[in-house]
């Protein structure tokens, strides 16, 4: 099992150089990888907040090895052949290291406030589209695409991706609803959380073990499908974080994403004393959870 972490681009994190300073920590603590959020506005107030592209390009020229990307993109409001281009320099820009998160998204603030379509069909009949046209242009070949949404004419994108056949795509969904795990089937990924569960929303083992027999009835036999579960283990209590992990990781996960947005006092007695940058800081220099 891969372990990375997950943290908010928002708060005292709205500041792609303090992202890409913890990004290089998590690089030298030992970790696979690092993920952050990706929002643009917020339905709880205005707070400084960091553009996910702009820090993910200063993520990727401070690190060296681990994997990195969004978790997770709202598609939707992006427009697909600009996401395509920025996704492929990234991958460039890193030597291949880009992991792409996509999802319908959940804040009103970045749909129907700034004139987007709010409704979830709309946005997963766009979401749909919008990855044919990416992985369209991905391919480096002359594209035509006509949707319900999207549309061009013989559009050939250059240079392709370094990671071939294309970079890794993730999904995220809220179980039970099965229409993103049967998306995410497609794809390369699934990122689970769930549905009406507030911020108690990560599954549980026996939970992944659904999702995976859900999503792999949906596939060839065979097929390597990444299974990413983020969560909080303690960092004063490495036995214990390693137990949590490895049930995980029984359970099919092959990401374990710790999530680093404000540390819970009973997992992290010391860090929650601290500030909450110091305290993210110090979760991230105890490694992960082995």
């Amino acid at each position: 099992m891969n372990y990375a972490i997950n943290i908010i681009n928002f708060g005292d994190c709205g500041d792609a150089r303090v992202l890409a300073g913890l990004a290089a920590s998590a690089e030298a603590a030992g970790w696979d990888g690092f993920f952050i959020w990706d929002h643009i506005a917020w339905d709880w107030g205005a707070m400084p907040m960091a553009d996910a592209t702009v820090a993910l390009t200063a993520i990727a020229l401070n690190t060296q090895r681990i994997r990195f990307g969004a978790m997770v993109t709202p598609l939707p409001r992006r427009r697909p052949w600009k996401f395509a281009r920025e996704a492929v320099e990234l991958d460039r820009l890193s030597g291949g290291r880009l992991i792409v998160g996509v999802g319908l998204g959940i804040t009103q603030a970045e749909f129907a406030n700034l004139g987007e379509p709010a409704d979830f069909p709309t946005r997963a009949a766009m979401l749909d589209e919008a990855l044919e046209v990416v992985t369209g242009l991905w391919r480096g070949e002359l594209f035509s695409f006509a949707g319900r949404f999207y549309s061009l004419q013989n559009t050939q994108f250059l240079p392709t991706p370094m990671q071939q056949p294309r970079i890794p795509i993730w999904v995220a969904g809220m179980w039970p609803n099965k229409p993103p795990f049967r998306r995410a089937a497609r794809w390369d990924g699934v990122f689970p959380i769930l549905r009406d569960a507030g911020l108690d929303n990560i599954p549980s083992p026996q939970q992944v073990r659904e999702i995976s027999a859900f999503v792999s009835d949906l596939r060839p036999a065979g097929d390597s499908f990444d299974v990413v579960v983020a969560g909080e283990t303690p960092g004063d209590d490495r036995p214990r974080a390693a137990g949590v992990a490895a049930a995980y990781a029984e359970a099919g996960v092959t990401w374990w994403q710790e999530t680093i947005h404000g540390l819970r006092a009973d997992l992290a007695p010391r860090a929650a004393a601290a500030s909450w940058l110091e305290a993210m800081r110090w979760r991230i220099e105890q490694g992960p959870p082995r």
